[in-house]
């Protein structure tokens, strides 16, 4: 079957109009192209075949015999073919929907949010395919991604999200004991937890003026929402980043013993291939994360701020 013998799709397209319309010119019209190249398609499908499809009256055609069976062979494959189309283009433009992004960033900031697209788009089913790697809209079987870094990927629609700042949080319970923190410098008598991003916990001491704390002691993680979830836990105190710590904020969970923060380097951005703004549900879940990464930034506006511990913040203006 894969050695098939099938002759040019536009010949036998133009075949099957002018023998369901038996005119040439209404075959046309209804294929937008014109009279003289509908018989020009008809006359190469003929010669292709060795058979004549059509005989002449006059003005008028009529269909051959062969041309008969043919005719009804080449409309039921056709059927098949735009039905096949169909099916396809409408899984394009709603059902599974598949999302490429950073493991914890899925897990602090998009997973918790889904119940909200899918309130709205409940024809969609969002697959979020949770990765360190950088996808390969070429390769991989994702529609679109969440990407952290400098914002530069030639060949893609790049859309700025979010930037983020980077700061102290512990347990509430290390505001108490022996060693309360008060000040940056109280951190020499705790852990400090670490993970792989650029900004640490050097860096932070040496824009908070602090001297005397070993930047490098404490255990490390790969992720960065383990470093949240072992401060959650009371393990020490972790420098986190603002985009991925949820509602521990909110709910007390976590506390900020410092006003003291620092932006990061890289930022979150919205990337997918120019084309893919063609499909609805790609479209739908663009705009659901520039509007929520909107809520967030007037929720942050609103909430009120020590500025006068503030080193940097610069947030990330969303473009449309």
């Amino acid at each position: 079957m894969a050695d098939r013998k099938l002759p040019p799709l536009n010949a036998l397209r133009a075949f099957e109009a002018a023998a369901r319309q038996l005119s040439f010119t209404r075959a046309g019209q209804e294929l937008h192209v014109t009279q003289a190249a509908i018989s020009h398609q008809v006359k190469a499908l003929e010669e292709w075949l060795g058979l004549a499809l059509f005989r002449r009256r006059g003005r008028a055609i009529v269909l051959t015999e062969n041309g008969q069976n043919y005719s009804a062979a080449v409309r039921e494959g056709l059927d098949v073919l735009a039905a096949a189309t169909d099916r396809l283009t409408q899984r394009q433009d709603s059902g599974i929907l598949t999302v490429g992004t950073l493991a914890s960033f899925a897990a602090a900031w998009l997973v918790p949010r889904l119940g909200r697209f899918r309130a709205l788009h409940s024809d969609i089913d969002v697959r979020v395919a949770a990765s360190d790697e950088v996808v390969d809209f070429a390769r991989d079987d994702v529609d679109l991604a969440i990407r952290y870094g400098s914002g530069h990927w030639p060949g893609l629609e790049v859309v700025p999200l979010m930037t983020e700042e980077v700061f102290p949080v512990c347990s509430p319970a290390l505001l108490q004991g022996p060693h309360p923190l008060r000040k940056p410098e109280d951190l020499r008598f705790h852990t400090l937890l670490h993970d792989d991003m650029r900004e640490n916990w050097q860096i932070w001491l040496l824009a908070a003026g602090v001297e005397g704390v070993d930047p490098e002691r404490g255990p490390g993680y790969n992720l960065s929402d383990l470093v949240i979830n072992a401060a959650v836990d009371g393990q020490g105190v972790a420098l986190a980043r603002s985009a991925l710590l949820g509602d521990h904020l909110a709910t007390g969970r976590l506390v900020r013993p410092f006003a003291v923060e620092l932006p990061a380097e890289f930022a979150y951005y919205l990337v997918h291939p120019a084309r893919a703004l063609e499909h609805p549900k790609v479209r739908a879940f663009r705009d659901w994360v520039l509007a929520e990464v909107a809520a967030d930034r007037e929720r942050a506006t609103a909430a009120p701020q020590n500025a006068d511990h503030i080193i940097s913040q610069t947030p990330l203006e969303a473009t449309y």
